[in-house]
Formats: structure tokens, sequence, C-alpha cells
């Protein structure tokens, strides 16, 4: 009940103000430095994101004034569907591939909150299947392009409700943000609202992902 619910706000806020910020303009398919690669969490609006997507582009073109940024969007329902995250891994996986070979220098960011959570995940081969708006994996970055995914910043992933986080050796550059009683990212957690607040945690990822480019 209360995830449903932390979902139905989410909705219902994304039909509310949050559509209303200022977002930044989304570029992809430059051959840029850095390339983030962001996916939003279910029903959210905005450019990348209007909770966490847009605030962390934004503090990451302030962050790392030296570098050159694109952004892409991932393609992928982001609603309740069974294969909405399948179809989100999918996407994220073929993006990073064409990027990497069509641009043999650019690094990559990795953002994904709540179900884009899922979707960075089963990206990087861990299993988002049984968590909140999860699926099983259906494709992963290959090894040969992993020393490329520069950082990777995740906001109320849900494998942290069953115990789980990204390993192996994405987790050095991984920061992995919950709140306290968000319910979709913390067992037993109570705080539906919790979930919507992670736009205040957008400078400090982008700190992380600055100290890893």
């Amino acid at each position: 009940m209360r995830i449903r619910l932390c979902l139905a706000v989410l909705s219902l806020a994304g039909g509310a103000g949050l559509a209303t910020l200022t977002a930044p303009t989304a570029t992809a398919a430059a051959c840029t430095d850095i390339d983030v690669v962001a996916v939003r969490g279910t029903f959210e609006p905005g450019t990348l994101g209007a909770i966490v997507g847009d605030p962390v582009y934004s503090a990451l073109q302030r962050k790392l004034t030296g570098k050159n940024l694109s952004s892409y969007k991932v393609d992928y329902p982001a609603n309740l569907s069974l294969t909405s995250a399948a179809q989100g891994n999918a996407d994220l996986v073929n993006h990073v591939r064409s990027q990497a070979s069509s641009c043999p220098n650019q690094r990559f960011v990795l953002v994904g909150y709540s179900q884009g959570a899922n979707v960075v995940d089963n990206s990087l081969g861990i299993s988002s299947e049984g968590a909140v708006v999860g699926s099983p994996i259906v494709a992963t970055i290959p090894t040969a392009l992993e020393p490329r995914v520069a950082a990777v910043l995740l906001f109320g992933n849900p494998i942290r409700a069953l115990g789980k986080s990204v390993t192996g050796v994405y987790q050095s550059r991984t920061a992995d943000f919950c709140a306290a009683g968000d319910p979709v990212c913390e067992n037993g957690g109570d705080d539906v609202l919790a979930h919507l607040g992670y736009t205040a945690d957008a400078d400090a990822a982008a700190t992380f992902a600055a100290s890893r480019v």
C-alpha cells in the first residue's frame, strides 16, 4: 500500500507543479567529453527528469566547467507495466554501445531515479527483478566499455529494499542515495514524500561524479 501511494503521489506531482520547472536543454549523439545518460522515475516529468535528471545535469554543468557535456534521456515508458524497466534497460545499453562506437573518447555518467535506478542496475548486470517496478536483465554494458563509465548516480534505488546494491567493478564509482523513510529503497520505510525529495542531493551527486571524471 505504501509503495502504491508513493507512486500515486509521484504521478500527481507530475501533473502539478513539477512539470512547470525550467529544465536544461538535453542533447544527444554529440561527441562530447561526457555523455550524461539519465533514466527518469515512474511518471516523472521534465526533460531528463524534473526531480533528479534535470537538477543533476545542471549541477554537472556547473562542476565540470572544463568538459563538454551532452545528455540523453533514456527512451522507455516509465510506467507500471511489467516490461517498462526492461525496455529502458535495452535502450540504455543500445545508446551507450552506439555512442561508444561513434565517439571513442567519450565517457559516461549514468543517472537513475526510482524505476530509472532499476534500469541502470540491470544495465550494470545487477538484476532488479523482484524490486518495485523492477525487471529481469535483458542487456548489459559490454565489459570492454566498462572503463568508460565514469560514475553511476542512483536515487531511491528499489533494489536496496531487497538488501541489494551495486557491487563489483562499478561499486567505487557509484553514489546511491536513499532518503530516510523512503519506502521504495528502504525496507519498512513509511515516508512516501521522502521519495520526492532527491533534488536536494543533486549537488552532492555532481560533486561525486566530478571527482571520478
